[in-house]
């Protein structure tokens, strides 16, 4: 086969990379996503903090539930007298004891609308953690299609500057063949192997990029990548506009949502910390028994209902200062729903720009390896009839080798732009992608909890 005919091989097979069809059992782009989904560390780690933050709701209704105390005692008493009329009379002693057991009954009737508030705040508080999940969950998915589509560049990266590396070889062997028959000159050879050494320090870059691009996806899918291929832009779910992206994701983001329910939750701790300078009413039942052994006394038994009604009227200014602190945190939560709204839409811009660039310079650069394949066969031509040098065909190869990693490097971008562009929208989630996963549903626990009156074990038995 001519060098001319290989150097067309080699730029048909480059080019059609893009254009494969997965391989049987390799692993897609959808499935690395739905492996982070259930997988990553990071993602259960929030899972676990939002349980954690459902138990906020009964802790705050216990403040509608009475608190009730038992307690027992017991003493041992030694009763002495002297004779005041003889020194040295034996002590008269009597020893007896006493128990007295009790339980107390106290219910909070009115504390100000206090309870009500917390629980409120405490509900806001799980449903802001929920939307938090989300967009730790968006944010998950977009890192596996990246680590993904890392991946997918660099093993094409690798594999054209193999295939450079051989076509300098071979170029370093027919210079030396030219040599030796006196048709070439030694600068030939030379430059041959300035190139060739050049090239092979860069596929040992290349391969170094790549071990360091599969560790990243290890660290996020949980598993090892395996017949990782080529990705098409993500399809499902993008926007038809910019103006309908922008609409989208300020109404859908989970940022946006969560920022809002932290704004609730705020408004309700106002509340609660108005409430304290509201009366207070309790009631306080107690039950009570007494025995003794001792003589001519006998056992008792006490019942008592209590009703206290509690009006604060000074408490050294605290009470002040925390209400003036709750109109400050709840004015801060109101002016970070507006950092979110203007965040989320410069992200949407960003990525439908970035993603826009992409599409465009993958188009161009295809037009590049096109005719740089071109350039370099009719060099290698040209030289073969003396009208052109070994460095002419070596520089038509770099042209070459830059054009096909601009390639490959626009292809990843576009599919990078295209997940952050429905990350940035709210909308790479594991139904708008149709991924094969079971959802996490934080629901099902927070139904599990909200109202426990008691028990030590969670939901899962621990």
């Amino acid at each position: 086969m001519s060098i001319f005919r290989k150097a067309a091989v080699a730029a048909a097979f480059s080019s059609a990379l893009w254009l494969m069809p997965h391989a049987v059992g390799a692993e897609t782009i959808s499935g690395a996503m739905a492996k982070a989904y259930q997988n990553n560390p990071e993602l259960n780690a929030v899972r676990a903090g939002l349980r954690a933050t459902d138990e906020g709701v009964p802790i705050a209704k216990s403040g509608y539930r009475p608190q009730i105390a038992a307690t027992a005692t017991g003493t041992a008493t030694r009763l002495g007298t002297e004779s005041l009329f003889r020194r040295g009379t034996p002590l008269l002693a009597e020893d007896f004891t006493t128990g007295n057991v009790s339980i107390t009954i106290t219910q909070q009737i009115f504390d100000g609308f206090q309870t009500l508030n917390n629980v409120r705040a405490a509900e806001a508080n799980v449903f802001s953690s929920r939307e938090t999940l989300k967009a730790n969950e968006i944010s998950i998915l977009l890192a596996a299609a990246q680590s993904y589509a890392n991946i997918a560049r660099d093993q094409r990266i690798v594999s054209i500057r193999k295939q450079n590396l051989a076509f300098l070889k071979e170029q370093l062997s027919a210079a030396k063949s030219r040599l030796d028959v006196g048709e070439g000159t030694r600068t030939d050879v030379s430059q041959a192997e300035a190139e060739l050494a050049q090239a092979q320090a860069i596929l040992v870059n290349a391969v170094a990029q790549l071990k360091q691009s599969e560790a990243v996806y290890v660290q996020i899918v949980g598993d090892a990548p395996s017949g990782i291929k080529q990705p098409a832009p993500a399809s499902k779910a993008l926007p038809k506009s910019l103006d309908q992206a922008v609409a989208m994701g300020l109404r859908e983001h989970p940022s946006i949502a969560a920022a809002q329910y932290n704004v609730d939750s705020a408004g309700f701790r106002v509340k609660s910390a108005e409430g304290t300078m509201l009366p207070g009413v309790v009631i306080q039942g107690a039950l009570s028994r007494s025995t003794t052994d001792r003589d001519r006394s006998s056992d008792t038994a006490n019942g008592s209902i209590t009703a206290r009604l509690e009006v604060p009227l000074y408490q050294g200014g605290a009470e002040y200062g925390q209400i003036r602190q709750a109109k400050e945190r709840l004015g801060q939560q109101r002016i970070l729903v507006d950092s979110a709204r203007a965040e989320v839409q410069q992200t949407i811009i960003t990525a439908h720009a970035q993603f826009e660039a992409a599409l465009a310079t993958t188009v161009a650069n295809k037009s590049q390896v096109s005719a740089a394949n071109m350039a370099l066969a009719g060099v290698i031509e040209e030289r073969k009839v003396g009208q052109r040098t070994t460095l002419d065909v070596l520089d038509a190869q770099q042209s070459v080798l830059v054009a096909e990693e601009s390639l490959v490097t626009s292809q990843r971008n576009a599919v990078v732009a295209s997940y952050s562009l429905l990350a940035a929208m709210g909308r790479l989630t594991i139904r708008s992608q149709g991924l094969q996963v079971a959802e996490y549903r934080a629901e099902e626990h927070y139904e599990a909890v909200k109202d426990k009156w008691f028990g030590l074990r969670t939901v899962d038995g621990r």
